[in-house]
């Protein structure tokens, strides 16, 4: 039987450093024997080698593509998902358990003014904010909350910068389940904790940053029959890797020179990788397209462990970064990314606060908006044509995370000129930027409201103004 008829996929957990196969995760969803993380694979993707000829792959990668893109016009629920649509490549999960928002389905948009403000021909952005709770979380965790559920456990948790907890909490709503959110008190942004609110969420602010919420949840998981849900769950990487394989069908199969992901606790960039091996594996794909990781230079623990120590150890820092759904100074999965850098041929690059705060805005100027921490790859492609390492005629996607909205405050403050107004008063270093000179030059995106008195003619003059600029 083929994958594509087969919906009970078998996969097995396997360690990503021991190699040891359990067959369950722990509560903490860690290697019983090293400690380190778990992921899926799935051994009945190949048949075993006989009579010395090659292995030969267990499924029709024509007859995939035709099923997932039958199921785009299907009524039923699990087919109307972006996740669950590409059921066969995931582990099962009874369908009775499936808790689905229709997450997925996610556009895929030129970027004109961009690729030329960059200076590439090809320029595209995939963009995970158009998600129903506004982030790239939902598509891991649609199925993480759906293991959770299958499994029986009522409470779930994460530790979050936002966009985790917001996510968690709609799809523990939308399956009867508990969640409970730990939050570095004052450190995220209001918008993203309002969605947990609404969503029912027990939400503890911590006087701690985000790796001392990790730290207390995981030992919260040890001692109650709660469901960890944060990136290390390797349920959620399943979900998440789903983005690559629409965004695949999306470009007809026909993969891109690059692909570049926001850097934080590195989850997704783990997901999108092995995906992309995945489907190079099954022959979805000819070939695999670079996949980059770039970070906020306050925040860059993963850049230094592969710049500094040749991917050799990580260590951790305090993260310091506006960008705060990227503000992880401890991440979880690095290993896993420098894996798939690694295997794919990526690059890995920092980015100042102003350069992050520009590319948002050169974005917003395309009719797309993002939150802080997508914006950085854009920024980051920037400087990766500079080295060389992209050429300007290769096609390009970025990974964009998060919505607009979810820290409007931001990008307020950056068009009335409060963003880096300090910066520019006393010339000082804050955030990992650089100096007053760099933060003046993201004037002239700034776009701050004109106040006028209630008068037709003061409108126009300014209407007239605008003209002659533009």
């Amino acid at each position: 039987m083929s994958i594509a008829q087969n919906t009970e996929t078998i996969a097995k957990l396997r360690c990503i450093a021991c190699g040891a196969t359990p067959d369950s995760a722990g509560q903490n969803f860690r290697c019983a024997a090293c400690g380190d993380l778990l992921e899926f694979f799935f051994p009945g993707w190949r048949l075993d080698q006989i009579d010395g000829a090659e292995p030969r792959h267990h499924a029709d990668p024509a007859a995939l593509k035709a099923l997932w893109l039958k199921r785009r016009t299907s009524r039923d629920a699990l087919d109307q998902s972006g996740v669950w649509r590409f059921r066969e490549l995931l582990p099962h999960i009874s369908e009775e358990h499936a808790i689905t928002l229709r997450e997925g389905n996610t556009p895929l948009y030129s970027l004109p003014r961009c690729a030329r403000a960059a200076g590439v021909e090809n320029l595209h952005a995939k963009h995970q904010g158009m998600n129903p709770t506004a982030s790239f979380k939902d598509t891991g965790m649609t199925f993480a909350a759906s293991s959770a559920h299958q499994t029986g456990f009522r409470w779930v948790a994460c530790a979050s910068t936002g966009n985790t907890s917001a996510s968690m909490a709609a799809y523990a709503a939308r399956g009867n389940m508990h969640s409970l959110v730990l939050i570095p008190e004052g450190k995220i942004s209001w918008g993203k904790l309002s969605q947990a609110l609404d969503y029912g969420a027990l939400t503890c602010q911590l006087r701690t940053d985000f790796d001392g919420c990790v730290r207390i949840l995981n030992d919260l998981v040890r001692q109650k029959p709660v469901c960890l849900l944060n990136s290390v769950n390797p349920y959620r990487i399943e979900g998440q890797k789903t983005a690559a394989i629409e965004l695949l069908e999306q470009l007809a199969w026909e993969p891109p020179d690059h692909i570049i992901v926001p850097g934080g606790n590195l989850g997704n960039s783990s997901a999108i990788g092995k995906a992309l091996l995945e489907m190079c594996e099954l022959k979805l794909i000819s070939r695999l397209p670079k996949l980059s990781i770039i970070q906020a230079q306050g925040a860059n623990p993963f850049y230094r462990c592969v710049r500094e120590f040749g991917g050799k150890k990580l260590d951790p820092m305090t993260a310091d970064t506006l960008a705060t759904a990227i503000r992880i100074g401890n991440p979880a999965s690095w290993k896993k990314a420098l894996r798939v850098l690694q295997a794919t041929g990526g690059e890995v690059e920092q980015v100042t606060e102003v350069e992050i705060a520009v590319a948002k805005a050169e974005i917003g100027a395309d009719g797309i908006g993002c939150e802080p921490a997508s914006a950085v790859t854009l920024a980051g492609l920037k400087k990766l044509l500079r080295s060389g390492f992209v050429k300007a005629n290769e096609s390009v996607v970025l990974i964009l995370t998060g919505h607009a909205l979810k820290d409007p405050d931001f990008t307020i403050k950056f068009h009335r000129g409060d963003l880096f107004a300090d910066i520019l008063v006393a010339g000082s270093c804050a955030s990992g930027t650089p100096d007053a000179a760099e933060a003046a030059k993201a004037k002239y995106l700034q776009r701050a409201p004109v106040v006028l008195d209630a008068d037709l003619g003061a409108v126009i003059a300014v209407l007239d103004a605008a003209e002659r600029n533009s």
